[in-house]
């Protein structure tokens, strides 16, 4: 009984550790910037009130509670700044995914289907950009991107344009800028998924009269599902809270919600709205992660 015991304690103590984790790196920070976002703008430090002391007694926490307010929220529903910031920060997020989708389905896809020594090669050369900084990544397309930049010289030796074209500070390198870094988080969990599919199912639907073109969509799409959903979401959340690649790349025209929040909390020093915003970030980007969740119970359960 003891032994049995020793056994599954382990167990349970690797069951409890992710939610300790989540608890004191996910929930309590959330609880802060949650208090905030209901606090009022002011000049001190911190700047915003009111600050809970608990050296005060209960008294002053239950007054310091009463005078938090929605305020902030408000704001952002009744703002244009604000909504404009959120819409414009879904449509990219959405219109990013589905290119990273069209591109990243073929790669992974050809992965899929190379043979066991190549598979290695090509998953070390989709990895290989993440050996370099991010942002040096991102500064390298600004000088390819640029009017005397690398892109404008290639296609002026060719003939093909008569002219340098302006592609820095457009929403075309923005879109270039992120489908560029995110196309990774796009292969790999297509490639896991379709690596594992039996190649006997493609067999059989040959054998069953089935063309290569409707084998795939009736065979090869529908298996692949859960690692197209685990790539729409890896590369729509955090695209969504995106802030280097539109700054650098992208025009001032119009701000994504991730620029919006930086100018808040950085330029206007206004910490409630900035947590604000963040909340209500949070808020939008679990719709989709309950989504995919809700659809994985649903095939687990039929299958």
């Amino acid at each position: 009984m003891s032994a049995e015991a020793n056994f599954t304690r382990p167990a349970r103590l690797a069951a409890i550790a992710p939610y300790v984790w989540m608890a004191l790196f996910f929930l309590v920070p959330f609880l802060f910037v949650l208090k905030i976002s209901l606090s009022q703008t002011a000049i001190a430090q911190p700047p915003y009130t009111p600050v809970f002391s608990l050296d005060e007694g209960w008294e002053a926490i239950k007054t310091a509670f009463a005078a938090l307010s929605l305020d902030n929220f408000r704001l952002l529903v009744s703002d244009d700044l604000y909504v404009l910031s959120y819409l414009r920060s879904l449509a990219v997020a959405g219109v990013s995914t589905a290119i990273l989708l069209l591109i990243g389905y073929p790669i992974a896809y050809g992965m899929a289907r190379l043979p066991q020594r190549w598979q290695g090669v090509a998953m070390m050369l989709v990895i290989v950009p993440f050996w370099t900084s991010f942002l040096i990544r991102i500064y390298a397309w600004i000088n390819i991107l640029q009017h005397d930049g690398l892109l404008n010289q290639i296609l002026l030796a060719l003939h093909v344009v008569s002219k340098p074209m302006v592609w820095l500070s457009t929403d075309s390198a923005m879109y270039l800028g992120i489908v560029y870094s995110y196309l990774p988080f796009m292969i790999l969990p297509l490639y896991a998924t379709l690596s594992k599919m039996d190649p006997a199912l493609l067999e059989a639907a040959a054998d069953l009269g089935a063309s290569p073109r409707q084998a795939f969509w009736r065979v090869t799409f529908p298996l692949s599902l859960p690692g197209v959903g685990a790539g729409a979401l890896l590369c729509f959340i955090p695209i969504v809270g995106e802030f280097v690649i539109p700054d650098l790349l992208a025009g001032s025209n119009a701000l994504m919600i991730g620029q919006t929040l930086w100018l808040e909390f950085f330029n206007n020093k206004d910490w409630p709205t900035a947590s604000a915003v963040a909340v209500v970030l949070l808020l939008l980007l679990l719709a989709p992660l309950l989504l995919y969740d809700r659809l994985q119970r649903r095939q687990l359960e039929r299958t």
